[in-house]
């Protein structure tokens, strides 16, 4: 059983403070039964004033950070000496430094601010809403931010932008704990897209198409059945019945990436699929999904999570059957 532990802290936002416990729950081995338990707590165990209109009660304090495998620091209205001075108040800085070495720390949005004053992002990329990004760089110039991915996953350090991206970090640790079966069966639990990449966009600068235009959504639905097959730009352009130019600016405007980085990336998750759920050898995965030869798909899978096939198939087989 991992053990995470959420810090809610004055002028927590209640939806981005619900995410880890929604989404971990959720998670459950072939048995049934739980792969995380979630822990919430406050500095010192009182009620928490929200960013909306209510307090929330808790039954720990932060004592309870010591004692587990992740941390997660949801975004707070109410930063205040961190946001404003890039310090934290004694009794935050005394709970992050009783954390066990080796502990996972995960922030969503602006609970980067904390990681961030913590030290904890010293040389190391992170990721926060791009609202809040360049005065997170100016405070914190050693840091390396990163305004325009939805998530960061630095090993022992992982970051978030805003609101639905915690959702997607979230699964993407119970992808990297348990595999692409278990993260498949919490996002049909909790209904939101099982997987978006960390590096695409986080926002979309024309996020609705005019009217007068159409979408791509029922084309990418289209080609995602037919990733065995060669699937050239001109050829989605064709059923989209636009011309190559429209459909990849639209495309772009529409998703975050190019038609062929979202190819790609569609590819190398049901290769992970396949090698998680079969015993195929690894030029069948790489023909079944698109790749063409297994040493592209070794060259794409290492380029998206750096192992090999047969490593990955190694880690992540046993979350297959959960």
């Amino acid at each position: 059983m991992h053990r995470v532990g959420v810090l809610a802290l004055d002028g927590v936002v209640p939806f981005e403070l619900g995410i880890p416990a929604r989404i971990f729950h959720a998670a459950r081995d072939g048995d049934g039964h739980p792969l995380y338990s979630v822990t919430t707590c406050s500095l010192d165990g009182g009620p928490v004033r929200a960013e909306a209109d209510y307090d929330l009660a808790v039954s720990h304090d932060a004592s309870l950070l010591a004692t587990v495998d992740t941390v997660v620091v949801p975004p707070s209205h109410r930063l205040g000496p961190i946001r404003e001075e890039g310090r934290l108040p004694e009794p935050l800085r005394e709970a992050l430094a009783a954390v066990r070495p080796g502990t996972r720390i995960v922030a969503i949005c602006t609970g980067t601010y904390v990681l961030a004053a913590a030290g904890l992002l010293d040389g190391r990329p992170a990721t926060t809403h791009w609202r809040e990004a360049d005065r997170l760089q100016r405070m914190f110039t050693t840091a390396r931010i990163d305004p325009d991915v939805l998530y960061v996953d630095d090993g022992d350090v992982l970051t978030s932008a805003g609101v639905a991206a915690g959702v997607d970090l979230c699964l993407h640790i119970v992808r990297r704990d348990h595999g692409s079966h278990v993260a498949n069966e919490v996002a049909r639990s909790c209904v939101v897209p099982p997987w978006r990449e960390g590096g695409q966009a986080q926002y979309i600068r024309r996020p609705v198409p005019e009217p007068a235009t159409g979408s791509t959504a029922a084309t990418r639905a289209w080609a995602a059945r037919r990733l065995s097959e060669p699937l050239a730009v001109a050829g989605l352009a064709a059923h989209a019945n636009m011309s190559v130019r429209t459909f990849s600016r639209r495309f772009r405007d529409e998703v975050g990436t190019t038609p062929g980085q979202w190819l790609t990336r569609q590819r190398v998750d049901l290769a992970r699929h396949f090698l998680e759920t079969t015993d195929w050898p690894v030029d069948l995965v790489a023909r079944r999904s698109g790749l063409g030869t297994g040493a592209s798909l070794r060259q794409r899978l290492h380029a998206a999570i750096g192992v090999s096939p047969q490593t990955y198939r190694r880690t992540f087989r046993s979350g297959a059957g959960g």
